[in-house]
């Protein structure tokens, strides 16, 4: 029989406990997330950190569209053109060294970024090998991480999570309310120059171990950050040795947020009617999603189980939901595309770095960057001039391979293709539903600026009821007149929302085509009836709808799910929804859903 674990402190004294064991052993310890909106929670944590580093650290904040240079480092091209000698201009990590950097609105960092902070952070160097240096700085850094995602699905990327020894979540803290850190910037000091003398035993490195494999957390990293966390914990206590409370402490800070799945209960808390018969085998419990099956329960010597405990008790709330249902939902990069998708090789837009090339076809010149390039090159080239007796040596000198033009992104314009299926059947069932849902969607793309379009197909064939627009009126106005009746011409629907498609693309344009109806096709692409051909000819556009590319979502509206408006969406490579107990809003907010995840 173990001792109970302790109870769990709020999540804010977690916090002002992590805001410490970082002051304390920054670089060791990675950093940290801090996943809650723009406030006094985060600014308080942010200022208590600040507070206990040690005296001249550091503390450099990092922007969102932060550049290469700026980050890394690189020419400094001032002084290269007064001396004629390549000179090394210091980038912002390397300004860093020794203190921590604050990354905005990580959520949204670009991969490269995350790339770039993850070797860093590894390394506790920075390796610079552009514009003819090549250099190795010192850039031992703590960084953390602001995650301001409303979403669910928004998660600053996994490279540089699984660097961050803590992950909080600040988002239900009394905005009101005080953070309170129960060591000053004195005791951190003091607990910083008796932190490498501090001792782990053997017994306790073998307790996070295990509690970490347990609890499906299958990275080194976040055992090497619990033992780090442990040893600072012992530290600030004014200890030799890391104590048994010492290790459930980290295991709580940083496994438990990590968790993938629930660790079995302890025998001695387990209901004798509950354990199995003698000849059956016992059951392991069920792993998350994409993890390997868990290994057979083992026997844990007391430290153990109380390190264990201490973190199964600390696994935050929507995550033991999760686990507990035997799924874990894995962070997505989600939210692109909802105000247009991003295009490469635009003339206008976001700029993403610059490229050789001559400033032709409306190509703008990088003249800083054009400099920088021609550079190293001067001493070389006003030698070659003195000598062919040019007078003006002297003179910055320019090659047509010295030249560098902007590259940008920009966000194309989205058209949402909205395709209605205004049949017999689908009327007899849920068109004024579809109805709602379309108007509800309509005011969305209104707010995102999207254009939109409607088709409508019955009877014999389809009608464009409204060519792409930002009119919501015209929108709105489209669909309250449609009639509802005859066949389900489904071939012909997708045929002319094919060709809206095209002409979006055609002008730069992204086009998102979402197909509302209940799968009933029996009007062939040639207008007979006949549901056979009528498939067969549907099945074919739909085939044409992958074939360009398009992000397509399928609402089966029918009152029971139908197994061909299910291989229709399988053909498109479409999301599909059957709903058939859904009304306009549910119909709304899956779509929005399905945009999101496909975008």
């Amino acid at each position: 029989m173990t001792n109970p674990p302790a109870a769990v402190p709020a999540a804010g004294a977690d916090a002002a406990l992590a805001a410490l064991l970082l002051s304390v052993d920054p670089s060791g310890l990675g950093g940290a997330v801090l996943r809650a909106a723009p406030g006094a929670p985060r600014d308080q944590w942010l200022a208590a950190l600040r507070a206990r580093l040690p005296a001249g650290a550091p503390f450099k904040r990092v922007p969102l569209h932060i550049t290469d240079e700026r980050l890394l480092g690189g020419l400094d091209l001032a002084t290269t053109l007064r001396t004629g000698r390549r000179a090394l201009q210091r980038g912002l990590l390397a300004e860093a060294d020794g203190g921590v950097v604050v990354l905005a609105m990580a959520e949204r960092v670009t991969i490269a970024t995350a790339a770039r902070l993850a070797a860093v952070l590894d390394s506790r160097s920075v390796t610079l090998e552009r514009d003819g240096l090549a250099a190795r700085i010192p850039a031992a850094i703590a960084l953390v991480a602001l995650d301001e995602g409303i979403e669910p699905d928004e998660r600053a990327p996994a490279v540089l999570l699984e660097r961050l020894a803590f992950h909080l979540d600040l988002a239900g803290l009394d905005p009101r309310a005080a953070l309170a850190v129960s060591a000053d910037a004195a005791a951190v000091a003091a607990a910083r120059l008796r932190l490498p003398s501090v001792a782990l035993p053997e017994d306790l490195l073998t307790a996070l171990v295990t509690t970490a494999a347990a609890l499906g957390v299958h990275s080194a990293r976040a055992s090497w950050f619990a033992l780090r966390a442990s040893c600072a914990l012992a530290a600030l206590r004014g200890a030799g040795a890391v104590g048994e409370a010492d290790a459930a402490i980290a295991a709580r800070l940083v496994l438990a947020p990590r968790a993938t799945r629930l660790p079995a209960a302890p025998e001695d808390e387990r209901d004798e009617t509950d354990e199995p018969a003698e000849a059956e085998p016992p059951t392991a419990e069920p792993a998350a999603a994409n993890d390997e099956p868990a290994p057979p329960p083992q026997a844990l010597d007391e430290s153990a189980e109380v390190v264990l405990a201490a973190a199964r008790a600390a696994i935050p709330a929507g995550l033991l939901a999760q686990l507990q249902a035997g799924l874990v939902r894995r962070p997505q990069r989600g939210a692109a595309g909802r105000a247009g998708a991003l295009r490469g090789g635009a003339l206008r837009g976001r700029p993403v770095g610059i490229r050789a090339g001559l400033p032709e076809r409306g190509a703008r010149l990088d003249l800083v960057e054009t400099l920088r390039a021609a550079a190293p090159w001067q001493p070389v080239r006003r030698r070659a001039a003195a000598a062919a007796g040019d007078a003006s040596a002297r003179r910055v000198r320019i090659e047509g391979a010295d030249f560098r033009i902007r590259r940008f992104k920009e966000r194309s314009e989205t058209t949402t293709i909205f395709v209605v299926d205004a049949s017999g059947s689908s009327a007899l069932h849920r068109l004024a539903e579809a109805k709602g849902a379309v108007e509800l969607l309509l005011a969305d793309c209104y707010v995102r600026r999207d254009r939109v379009a409607v088709v409508a197909f019955r009877g014999r064939g389809a009608d464009v009821l409204l060519p792409p627009t930002r009119s919501l009126v015209r929108a709105k106005r489209s669909l309250a007149g449609l009639p509802g009746g005859g066949g389900t011409p489904l071939a012909a629907g997708l045929d002319a929302a094919l060709a809206i498609a095209d002409a979006v693309q055609r002008r730069g344009g992204t086009a998102v085509l979402v197909l509302l109806t209940d799968g009933r096709a029996n009007i062939a692409r040639d207008a007979a009836p006949g549901r056979g051909q009528a498939e067969a000819d549907a099945l074919q556009s739909a085939r044409g709808v992958l074939a360009a590319g398009l992000n397509a979502l399928l609402i089966d509206t029918s009152p029971r799910p139908q197994p061909f408006a299910a291989q229709l969406a399988g053909e498109m490579h479409a999301r599909y929804f059957p709903l058939p107990h859904a009304d306009a809003a549910a119909l709304n907010r899956a779509v929005r859903l399905a945009a999101t995840a496909t975008s």
